[in-house]
């Protein structure tokens, strides 16, 4: 049992992409800390949490949504009020972090912006913790640092004999309550934080928010991701998700550097 406290759990059984898209709709519009999806492992806490538990042609089937949606929906907004607003993206196609992006960042983003969904007790203390790791950046004493959290969020969550012993009740019951709000909020902050990779001119105020549709609704997926499906899938759908832009801008640098330009 989370921190939050499960409704009873799901039958156990495969589900179809179509349905978890559903789920997903579902959810964003009433969020709950519900049960895993049905298939997720139901030992203890640390091993539901962290094992991904999901197949790759599912992982990659999320990831694709995403950059369909993104590519043909949210995408061209974002690209039209950057041109609107004068503001250019501060990565430099020829010189890509691609280990930043597909190790570090979703590592450090889902341990910071959604390893509390289900975790909110050990939110308190691992969010402060974590600003040297955001702020300095990948570097060996970071690295080192950022290891150490997650030991210590993985011990947070061995299973014991009494999960519930000592929890507040009345803040618990508080936390459910308004589980809703915290998890757009974080979706909304997450895309807020995306802000920093651009350059402004001058901008309008009333642009930002277009900036960073993408980001809004993957921070949406990776939320859902990490309450029905656990930390671990967050983790590795948002490693894929990177990978996607990235292995296309290097195609593009390596076999079309005319049309990159």
């Amino acid at each position: 049992m989370s921190e939050t406290g499960d409704r009873p759990a799901m039958p156990r059984g495969k589900t179809r992409f179509r349905s978890e898209v559903v789920d997903f709709w579902r959810f964003i519009r009433h969020p709950h800390p519900a049960a895993r999806l049905p298939g997720r492992a139901a030992a203890s806490g640390l091993v539901a949490d962290w094992w991904p538990g999901i197949s790759p042609g599912r992982l990659l089937a999320w990831a694709a949504l995403l950059w369909a949606l993104n590519l043909f929906a949210l995408g061209p907004v974002a690209v039209a009020a950057a041109g609107l607003g004068g503001v250019t993206h501060r990565l430099d196609p020829a010189n890509i972090p691609w280990l930043t992006a597909v190790i570090w960042a979703p590592l450090v983003e889902e341990l910071l912006f959604r390893y509390g969904l289900r975790r909110p007790k050990q939110a308190l203390w691992l969010i402060p913790a974590m600003l040297p790791v955001v702020l300095w950046g990948p570097k060996v004493w970071t690295g080192l640092l950022l290891a150490a959290f997650v030991i210590l969020a993985c011990w947070g969550v061995r299973q014991r004999a009494e999960p519930l012993k000592a929890w507040d009740t009345t803040w618990r019951r508080y936390y459910l309550r308004h589980f809703g709000l915290v998890f757009h909020l974080v979706a909304l902050t997450f895309a807020a934080v995306h802000l920093t990779n651009f350059v402004y001119a001058k901008t309008p105020y009333w642009l930002l928010p277009l900036l960073v549709l993408p980001q809004w609704l993957t921070g949406l997926v990776l939320g859902w991701m990490r309450v029905r499906r656990g930390i671990g899938a967050a983790m590795l759908l948002h490693s894929a998700f990177n990978a996607g832009p990235i292995l296309m801008i290097w195609l593009i640098m390596r076999w079309a550097p005319t049309a990159a330009g």
